[in-house]
């Protein structure tokens, strides 16, 4: 970030908003927003706590497993797609549309076909965060050279080979950053599956605190569930300038 010609350190534009949410928060003008600092103080209060801890884990459980469903579903999909014509007529027209659609809708629908456990909050955050991989998978296998896949063939490669070889590889760059926004995406989903199909993890935190004004410790959670999403997407995106060098040499 520059400033009149200099060079901000990094997050200075996060410590610029939390200078702005203390001032707001010590001129008292809402009982809804607490000043910083004592979101702090009661954030650093509850990081011990059994509660806590253990929302934490349910959280944590809940979105990896749905990550890696994602993933390991939409990656291959979304590069069967990219090399396929006839796979990706049957297919693109049904992930654009979920990638468009409200998906919080389907939560009814899922909460009746897969019961109200955690099983069915992982299901809704796979489905918020599969779509923008496949996307990504099918665009990078799209922008291939073809070159490649010829050489590949040419010494004797079979699809599998050439699948995982050549394919995922080659589109590497695009694939991460769909991963790194279906992240972003999962984090939603896992937070409105907590509070829509089951009130565990920091989905019961957030009912329990709105529900008795508590918003110093609903902020807290709140800041916990942003600094997570944050540091998960800035690794990512540290991976994608990593190879990024795939992009200029296909």
């Amino acid at each position: 970030m520059t400033l009149f010609g200099y060079k901000l350190p990094a997050l200075s534009s996060l410590i610029l908003w939390a200078l702005l949410w203390e001032f707001v928060g010590q001129a008292e003008l809402t009982f809804f927003v607490p000043p910083f600092s004592e979101v702090l103080l009661t954030l650093f209060g509850m990081l011990p706590t059994p509660s806590f801890l253990n929302a934490l884990a349910t959280t944590a459980w809940a979105f990896s497993m749905g990550v890696f469903f994602a993933l390991v579903i939409g990656i291959p999909v979304g590069i069967l797609m990219g090399k396929s014509r006839i796979v990706d007529e049957l297919l693109l027209p049904w992930v654009n549309i979920f990638i468009s659609a409200p998906l919080t809708a389907l939560v009814p629908v899922l909460m009746v076909l897969f019961g109200f456990g955690t099983r069915t909050v992982i299901i809704t955050t796979s489905l918020f965060a599969i779509w923008i991989i496949i996307l990504n998978a099918r665009t990078g296998v799209k922008q291939i050279n073809r070159s490649l896949v010829e050489m590949a063939h040419c010494f004797g490669a079979s699809p599998l080979d050439a699948f995982f070889k050549v394919y995922f590889w080659a589109a590497l760059p695009e694939i991460l950053g769909g991963v790194r926004i279906g992240v972003i995406r999962a984090v939603k989903g896992v937070i409105i599956g907590q509070l829509l199909i089951s009130i565990v993890g920091f989905g019961a935190l957030f009912e329990l605190y709105s529900s008795k004004f508590l918003m110093a410790e609903f902020w807290a959670v709140l800041v916990v569930l942003f600094g997570l999403a944050f540091t998960l997407s800035e690794f990512l995106a540290y991976l994608e300038r990593k190879v990024a060098y795939y992009a200029t040499t296909r």
